[in-house]
């Protein structure tokens, strides 16, 4: 070996020296890893993590949810990895997550700066943003979108017309066998585009096409490994290409989408006439411009993206999966057809008002979305103090998920937790009732901004598709109820055919 050594023209001597400084600091890394991770005796436990990655290789990012379902049997329904380049405390069971979430909010209401998230936005935005910003931003989207309509039956219209063009749409496939998320999806983007655009895009709208492919490529590229090993080492990892570059490609697509929509408000901006969201953040710009609030230029950008994104992707998946269920669940899509054709007739389409008639239609868009479960880790939490959970203590600064996916299936709040079943939200008359469980939305601070939008879209949608057509599988195809995972839960691409009624 030494001969070797002096071939290559290297000393033997030299060589040792750095072997041993190589081994000193390795030791080193280790001693500063565990430092700066160490968990004090009263910590939730969890498995050893591996210095440096963490738990990283323990997860499988397509059946995340699951895997954290079974550290729960194994640990406790408090319990704690390291993921995300950080610690990361796992909370699960309706009782813990609301006392967390809800009753004790003000201690979990920040998010984590994700090395990944500050690299793309920084503290900017309506969904990863904190403290003074997050609180004036959040304020302001909500009144100005209470203006135009959100949550108000001044609404309703504008979805039932949109609705009318879905109708439109998959009436002329005659048959066919579709996959219905495209038209799914470009139905329930007007509705966000008209709030926050103020227009609603026509379905052969080429561009906008493209940006609803990148919502969804996006929002699955989230939810790979590749999203965990940048948090990791993000010193390393944004100089190296690879499947991890491609989320800033995405992002900076929607961001440079969201631009020219606002570029073009500001050349027939109208203070006195605002016509939607970017109307009036621009004019609150004009009156005094305020970064700590972050009414800026920057922040009505990610801002409205967060908008654009959230209001398209979330309806869109749910009323995914309701289409899904139906043609699984023949006899609950007659049994909806059936009540609708009672209460409403076929002479108009459904309006909120018919809502508390339709028990059971109710009921099932209810099931769906609890069994479609599409956000089931929640969006990721943080503490903004040292503070206790059961006989936990969980420092500052630690990430927290309130599992939602152990919400909607926790066994002491649902008789039938893993079963479709639309009795769960049904008394003993056939009348629909509200359940304590059902947390889709989230709870606490941080609940879904657009959680009154989404309600009214979803029932809107999926009683008018119902009322009007019958939606079944393929001649010898028995689409998956399984899904892919990423920031969203989805379905596995499946098609169906569609009968007008």
């Amino acid at each position: 070996m030494e001969a070797l050594f002096q071939v290559l023209g290297l000393e033997w001597l030299d060589l040792k020296s750095i072997l041993v400084f190589l081994f000193i600091l390795a030791l080193f890394a280790l001693f500063a890893d565990f430092v700066k991770y160490w968990r004090p005796g009263d910590y939730p436990p969890g498995p050893w993590p591996a210095p440096f990655f963490g738990d990283v290789f323990r997860i499988n990012p397509s059946t995340i949810h699951l895997d954290f379902a079974q550290f729960a049997k194994k640990y406790g329904n408090i319990f704690s990895l390291r993921l995300f380049g950080g610690q990361m405390v796992v909370i699960n069971g309706y009782r813990l997550v609301r006392e967390a979430l809800a009753v004790r909010g003000e201690d979990y209401v920040d998010r984590p700066t994700l090395p990944i998230f500050e690299d793309l936005i920084g503290n900017s935005g309506l969904v990863a943003s904190n403290g003074y910003l997050w609180k004036q931003q959040r304020r302001f989207a909500l009144h100005t979108l209470r203006n135009f309509g959100l949550g108000k039956k001044s609404l309703e219209p504008a979805i039932q017309q949109e609705c009318q063009y879905l109708i439109q749409v998959l009436a002329q496939q005659k048959g066919e066998v579709i996959n219905p998320h495209t038209s799914l999806n470009k139905a329930v983007s007007n509705i966000i585009c008209c709030l926050v655009f103020g227009e609603r895009m026509e379905y052969n709208n080429k561009q906008h096409q493209k940006i609803l492919l990148n919502f969804k490529d996006l929002i699955k590229e989230e939810g790979s490994i590749w999203f965990q090993i940048y948090n990791v080492a993000p010193w390393l990892m944004k100089r190296l290409p690879g499947p991890h570059q491609k989320i800033f490609i995405l992002t900076q697509n929607i961001i440079d989408y969201v631009h020219v929509k606002i570029d073009e408000h500001k050349e027939s901006h109208d203070p006195s006439n605002p016509r939607d969201y970017i109307d009036c953040f621009l004019s609150v710009i004009s009156e005094k411009e305020d970064k700590e609030a972050g009414f800026d230029l920057k922040n009505l950008c990610l801002s409205a993206m967060d908008l654009f994104v959230a209001g398209t992707e979330t309806t869109t998946t749910t009323l995914n999966w309701a289409l899904l269920y139906m043609i699984h669940f023949p006899h609950i899509q007659e049994k909806v057809q059936t009540e609708i054709d009672a209460v409403v007739g076929s002479s108009r389409l459904p309006s909120m008002q018919d809502r508390d008639h339709l028990h059971y239609t109710n009921a099932v868009i209810h099931e769906v979305q609890r069994m479609g479960n599409i956000i089931p880790l929640n969006v990721v939490h943080m503490t903004t103090k040292e503070t206790t959970l059961e006989n936990y203590t969980i420092p500052k600064g630690v990430m927290v998920v309130g599992n939602l996916d152990s919400v909607l299936h926790d066994t002491s709040m649902w008789e039938s937790p893993h079963t479709f079943n639309p009795g769960h939200f049904l008394d003993e008359n056939g009348k629909f009732r509200k359940r304590d469980g059902f947390l889709p939305f989230s709870i606490g601070k941080r609940v879904c901004l657009g959680e009154q939008l989404a309600r009214m879209e979803l029932f809107l949608f999926f009683s008018g598709l119902l009322q009007q057509f019958t939606f079944f599988a393929p001649e010898g195809e028995q689409p998956t109820l399984d899904a892919d995972m990423g920031i969203v839960r989805t379905p596995k691409p499946y098609n169906l055919c569609v009968k007008l009624r």
